[in-house]
């Protein structure tokens, strides 16, 4: 298996690079997720699953949850 390059999240503070979401695309259909503080534990899904939870965190559907 290839390596997997890792995209942080723009939204992702400058300091210490330990808490943000980094994507990574693992094959045509398939994108992996994992939070850059326990880089270990990966999630994955597809495009198709993965834009409308984007839209709602974009929207602030979650925002209560961090307060």
């Amino acid at each position: 298996m290839s390596e997997i390059n890792w995209q942080k999240s723009s939204y992702s503070t400058q300091g210490d690079g330990n808490s943000c979401i980094e994507l990574a695309s693992i094959g045509p259909d398939a994108i992996a997720l994992r939070e850059s503080d326990d880089p270990g534990t990966v999630m994955t899904t597809t495009p198709a699953k993965l834009r409308p939870l984007l839209h709602a965190i974009k929207a602030g559907e979650f925002d209560h949850l961090a307060r």
